[in-house]
């Protein structure tokens, strides 16, 4: 089995390679959505570790207030990591252990350099989209202001740093055909 991590910062095309990969019937783990569900199911832990903080709406985290926070305040940031980082990683190793007769898994892994998870692939795959075309992705998608995109962006480490110590390095700067045919050409050269 070759496992390989699909990584890039915010906005820059990940979760359309990933239903990309899902269509042409590839097991495709999301770790956003494994740290959604992780949230749910450590509201205890991560409430008492931020009780300084607004983080609730009613008796439940606000992922908006939550997210303002960590990505305004790096202790913050990093308390938060400690509590969900080593339980994503648990995550990754049962799916892997979940998909084991598949030939390839993929797994989308935006926070892969920052938690240092890349031990657990064989491949790591980058998606790179210019900083002005992920800004503009983010601002239409989220509806967020152009100072705010701004923040979540600044928040990620470099884009050029992370690509550096990727296997491959697909530029998603065009059409999503085009990021579609990228993707199959990195597919026929994986192994």
């Amino acid at each position: 089995m070759l496992k390989i991590a699909i990584v890039g910062n915010i906005a820059s095309g990940k979760s359309v390679v990933e239903k990309f990969l899902f269509s042409r019937g590839y097991s495709v783990l999301d770790t956003d959505v494994v740290c959604h569900k992780l949230l749910v199911d450590n509201s205890k832990t991560i409430v008492e570790k931020f009780k300084d903080f607004d983080i609730l709406e009613g008796d439940k985290i606000s992922r908006e207030k939550l997210g303002n926070l960590v990505f305004s305040d790096v202790q913050a940031k990093k308390n938060l990591e400690d509590i969900l980082y080593p339980l994503v990683r648990q995550k990754i190793e049962e799916f892997f252990i979940a998909q084991k007769g598949e030939e390839f898994v993929f797994v989308s892994a935006p926070q892969l350099f920052e938690a240092n998870m890349k031990d657990l692939f064989d491949r790591i795959l980058f998606i790179y989209s210019d900083d002005d075309i992920r800004l503009e992705r983010l601002m239409k998608r989220n509806n967020y202001s152009k100072e705010y995109a701004q923040t979540r962006m600044n928040a990620q480490t470099s884009q050029d740093l992370k690509a550096e110590q990727s296997d491959r390095v697909i530029y998603n700067n065009k059409t999503v055909a085009d990021l579609e045919n990228e993707v199959k050409k990195f597919l026929t050269t994986a192994t």
